[in-house]
């Protein structure tokens, strides 16, 4: 059995809800077969984030991580590529924090891939029948934190662990302009049954040699 941790973050900038909890919890409850998957809610606050997540790692011991995100406006789930040694916040944390400029890590490297198969990943979420694109920007707020905190951490103290950053759509309850994008999470959460069945299953190191790359 394949060991996964899934977090999601808690409600912030006035939300009531946050989708990526929201489908963390749906997998957990019902994970893929061959995963055992534990759920745990990070804040969305600047340090106490990655905290929480180094917490939930050394409690869970797993062999994949899987950190979500909410990125409203997003049409589908968006596989992080990258995460930059950048916190500039253009709203403050749920703590009124509001970091301008500043490393996530004082002197760690400028930026770290996911060690996920993102294009894999990718494929298997569209398979599923959920819309989903490679991302090469995971922002510069508490998302981007993480998935930062979690390379630094994969890097530095658990080089047997693979993991990586997604993002989802909004929730259906959170959008009141019918135009805009939106996910239910049970469909969130089918298309990242998918995701971590192929992350389990790649070898390290390997991925398709599919174009997913942006003009801009």
């Amino acid at each position: 059995m394949t060991r996964v941790l899934i977090t999601g973050f808690a409600p912030f900038g006035g939300e009531s809800v946050n989708p990526s909890w929201q489908a963390a919890s749906l997998v957990a409850a019902e994970p893929p077969t061959g995963l055992t998957v534990t759920a745990a809610e990070l804040p969305c606050v600047f340090g106490e984030s990655v905290d929480a997540l180094r917490d939930a790692v050394r409690v869970s011991a797993p062999d994949l991580v899987l950190c979500l995100g909410q990125a409203g406006g997003r049409p589908g789930v968006t596989v992080e590529r990258v995460a930059v040694n950048l916190d500039d916040a253009r709203i403050p944390d749920n703590k009124g924090r509001q970091p301008i400029d500043e490393p996530v890590v004082p002197g760690g490297p400028a930026a770290y891939f996911s060690s996920l198969p993102v294009k894999a990943c990718v494929a298997a979420v569209r398979a599923a029948g959920v819309q989903a694109a490679v991302s090469l920007t995971a922002g510069t707020f508490v998302c981007n934190h993480v998935a930062y905190g979690l390379g630094h951490l994969i890097a530095t103290e658990l080089p047997y662990v693979r993991g990586g950053f997604v993002h989802v759509p909004w929730a259906p309850e959170q959008v009141t302009d019918a135009t805009a994008p939106a996910l239910e999470s049970t469909t969130v959460a089918r298309g990242l049954r998918a995701l971590l069945r192929t992350a389990a299953a790649t070898p390290a190191g390997q991925d398709l040699k599919v174009t997913e790359g942006a003009i801009h």
